[in-house]
């Protein structure tokens, strides 16, 4: 007899609720990858949008100081030069910051009410419906180049809708990932996690370089259809529970093929009782039958020996109702201890990432002189580095078993990292290279963390007495908050850089120091606990 292969012996080695659990894991990684995927784009393709005006405004400032009497170049300004009107003005970055706000304030504004809403409503249709309203829009926005569309209005109206319909993935996915995880090793698991941001963001990438210089309206219709597809997909794969399993598996098991089961005859108009009783469980099944209505089956609790037998049961029976514990209010979620802090450092912290998501690309093409796909796929190095600065934050995190101090030595790091940066990247494209990644292993660790496993931790703190249900609410509010921060730092990095890149650097620097401070409490408080130990060794129930 042939030996069985070590690859088969591995599968099989994983009992039901680890392949589950690996499902639920790789699931919501590719489906918040998809929202990053479609979001991407709008970066990518600023660069096109404005392709030429700066040069055309450079030839014009040019000949002005050779000649007084030379007239200006208005009329070179034209749509070919340009490529894209109404982007085609001097204040061609406001526009182009007054798109990215669109969406992010609407996003921020959005996501308070989400997570209340995920809360209420099944999450796998929640998801489903948003991704596929998400993938709607971002083809609207790439079907404005096929249908030669130069509305501004147009542009910041699908924005704001896409930014309203994407809040939907984040508390969502959180949530699954939240109800299948325990705390145990939450930093690395959500650190791993955490990666479809950067996946999602270099995909976004390079998807939306393949087609910007020849067509950028593929550049967002190719995403919005991926978004779309994986949404169906959440439709007919996503487990928001482990409980929900077990109810689809105690639903569709027969008594008379799994227990022995006896039976009677009843009163009061039943005619058959069927009693299951298991060991292991101490939930007991109980089915009934009468002449009236077909089969249904009542979840109870009786005084019965815990022996596994079958034993006659008498016509009163004391039914136990387990209520499901109500959702969480605003503000009960804003009084679990560190959610407040988390949310304003996160504020801050997101604003450096997200004007990072949005400009860097612009920014190499003017700092560096490359065209908008070769700025585009360098920009990648920086989610490069993001992820393995999110995996490194949630090994160190859950090995001292102190996120905040994690937190707030890799922001203490990134500060003058930016400045270098900002002073590299204009001497070449080997040093522009090394500090990407190490600009983006500091910027999205706290970021990453923050709104992974602190934001988890946070959802099912002791306050809550085991109220799963505070997961949404409370993942919600920080990320909610720090899309405050999202919104605000595209903008002011748009009103910023007409005076110059430096300003926006400094910008940075700055926000990342008030992330800092707002952490200092929370850090005194984990240095001077005695109690302190690492995640990893503290027993705690997974929920």
């Amino acid at each position: 007899m042939a030996t069985v292969p070590p690859g088969i012996r591995l599968l099989v080695s994983f009992d039901r609720d680890q392949w589950y659990r690996a499902l639920t894991f790789i699931l919501t990684f590719l489906l918040y990858t998809s929202f990053h995927l479609s979001r991407k784009p709008i970066s990518i393709v600023k660069s096109e949008l404005h392709k030429n005006c700066s040069s055309v405004n450079e030839l014009a400032t040019m000949a002005s100081s050779s000649s007084s009497q030379q007239p200006s170049l208005p009329s070179l300004h034209t749509g070919t030069d340009c490529s894209w009107k109404p982007f085609d003005k001097r204040n061609y970055k406001q526009l182009l910051g007054a798109m990215d706000y669109s969406f992010l304030c609407a996003y921020a504004v959005g996501m308070y009410l989400s997570g209340i809403i995920g809360e209420r409503v099944p999450i796998r249709l929640y998801l489903t419906v948003g991704m596929l309203t998400s993938g709607l829009f971002t083809c609207l926005f790439g079907l404005g180049y096929v249908y030669n569309i130069h509305n501004l209005g147009f542009y910041i109206f699908v924005q704001v809708a896409n930014g309203l319909v994407q809040t939907t993935g984040w508390p969502s996915v959180v949530t699954c990932i939240g109800n299948w995880f325990g705390k145990g090793r939450r930093g690395l698991i959500m650190g791993l996690w955490n990666s479809h941001t950067s996946v999602g963001n270099i995909l976004g990438s390079l998807i939306a370089g393949y087609w910007v210089s020849s067509n950028w309206g593929l550049s967002f219709i190719v995403p919005g259809l991926i978004i779309a597809v994986m949404g169906i997909v959440c439709f007919f794969f996503l487990i928001e529970h482990p409980n929900d399993l077990k109810s689809m598996y105690a639903h569709n098991s027969s008594p008379s093929k799994n227990v022995p089961t006896r039976s009677w005859n009843g009163v009061n108009g039943q005619t058959e009782v069927y009693l299951q009783y298991k060991d292991n469980k101490t939930q007991v099944n109980y089915y009934y039958e009468d002449s009236v209505t077909t089969r249904k089956s009542y979840d109870t609790e009786l005084l019965l020996p815990r022996d596994g037998v079958c034993v006659p049961m008498q016509p009163v029976v004391v039914v136990k109702r387990e209520l499901e514990p109500s959702a969480i209010s605003f503000m009960g979620a804003l009084r679990i201890p560190g959610v407040i802090e988390f949310s304003l450092c996160l504020l801050f912290a997101k604003l450096v990432s997200y004007t990072f998501l949005f400009w860097l690309p612009l920014y190499i093409t003017k700092a560096a002189h490359l065209d908008a796909k070769k700025a585009g796929d360098l920009s990648t190095l920086f989610d490069v580095g993001g992820i393995v600065g999110g995996i490194l934050a949630g090994v160190i995190s859950d090995k001292l078993g102190k996120r905040a101090t994690t937190c707030a030595v890799m922001l203490l790091l990134a500060a003058p990292t930016l400045y270098g940066f900002s002073m590299i990247s204009e001497l070449g494209l080997g040093p522009t290279v090394g500090m990407l990644l190490v600009c983006g292993c500091l910027v999205n660790g706290p970021y990453s963390l923050i709104t992974t496993a602190v934001s988890a931790d946070l959802g099912t703190h002791k306050s809550l007495k085991g109220n799963a249900r505070a997961l949404s609410t409370v993942t919600a509010i920080i990320d909610g908050t720090g899309s405050v921060g999202a919104a605000l730092g595209p903008l002011l990095a748009g009103l910023l850089s007409a005076g110059g890149w430096d300003r926006v650097f400094y910008m940075l620097m700055t926000a990342d120091f008030l992330a800092l401070l707002i952490l200092l409490r929370l850090v005194a408080k984990e240095l001077t606990s005695t109690k302190s130990r690492p995640i990893s060794t503290v027993e705690l129930k997974e929920h």
